[in-house]
């Protein structure tokens, strides 16, 4: 999964794809190295990010959806936890709703429900404002567990069918380094859940406190990381990253098949 941010304040490469024309060219660029799946967003999630305006959100997204439909054959996920925008860009072509909220902002599970489309349920400590402020848990992997089977009950009673969920850990949303690391050694464990597994690590924090290293030099740690995941259960990878990712991947499905 390719992440193309239209937005001016992403933690990596905010302000790069304001510029629809911009975004189009990246994520046709993704699909050409490899990615099988666009995610769209446009509104940051960094931690202390503020929200946006529905409209302008709509406007940041949907020219980009429609674009890079007009110029090849992907997969589109938007990245929203807004009903107005779940419903506009699966309108415009999107097949896929990446929500930080798993569906609990009001409307965002009618308009997932009303739709055919596949849908991430996430797990975040708190909000974006406030989720790297002092996140605690008493066992880490029991209530995230317990937060994404709630969810995929709730999806379940809304009408959503299992076949269409995914579900995501959150990684550095309201996870501390530690968190982090824990997470990623015992990311199996999630697998026992059911749903396809979305992990995105792609030149977070933790990897810069790890190397020392800005955003755009965490490729080497984004790659070690999604290997790790993949090898750990992941099925989907989300990266800013897709040419090393997909090499790398490579090389684990080979490795995999000689094993058989």
């Amino acid at each position: 999964m390719g992440v193309i941010n239209v937005t001016p304040d992403s933690f990596s490469d905010g302000g790069s794809f304001l510029n629809p024309q911009a975004a189009i060219d990246m994520a046709v660029r993704m699909v050409d190295e490899g990615a099988a799946i666009i995610d769209i967003g446009g509104e940051s999630t960094r931690p202390g990010a503020d929200t946006v305006p529905v409209q302008e959100e709509l406007d940041r997204v949907l020219p980009v959806i429609e674009g890079i439909l007009s110029r090849c054959e992907t997969v589109i996920s938007i990245d929203t936890s807004k009903p107005e925008v779940i419903t506009a860009a699966i309108g415009a072509g999107a097949h896929m709703i990446n929500d930080i909220f798993a569906l609990q902002q009001d409307g965002a599970m009618a308009a997932a429900a009303g739709s055919s489309a596949a849908v991430c349920l996430m797990h975040m400590q708190g909000t974006p404002a406030t989720m790297q402020d002092n996140p605690r848990y008493d066992g880490l992997f029991g209530e995230i567990t317990g937060f994404l089977l709630e969810r995929i009950a709730a999806c379940d009673a809304a009408g959503i069918s299992a076949d269409r969920l995914l579900i995501d850990p959150g990684f550095g949303f309201g996870k501390n380094d530690h968190h982090n690391l824990e997470l990623l050694a015992g990311l199996d464990q999630f697998t026992v859940l059911g749903p396809p597994m979305l992990v995105g690590l792609s030149r977070k924090r933790t990897l810069g406190n790890l190397t020392k290293r800005s955003p755009g030099n965490r490729v080497a740690a984004g790659v070690a990381a999604a290997v790790l995941a993949v090898v750990k259960g992941a099925s989907i990878v989300r990266t800013h990253d897709v040419a090393a990712t997909v090499d790398a991947l490579k090389v684990v499905q080979a490795v995999r098949q000689a094993g058989i």
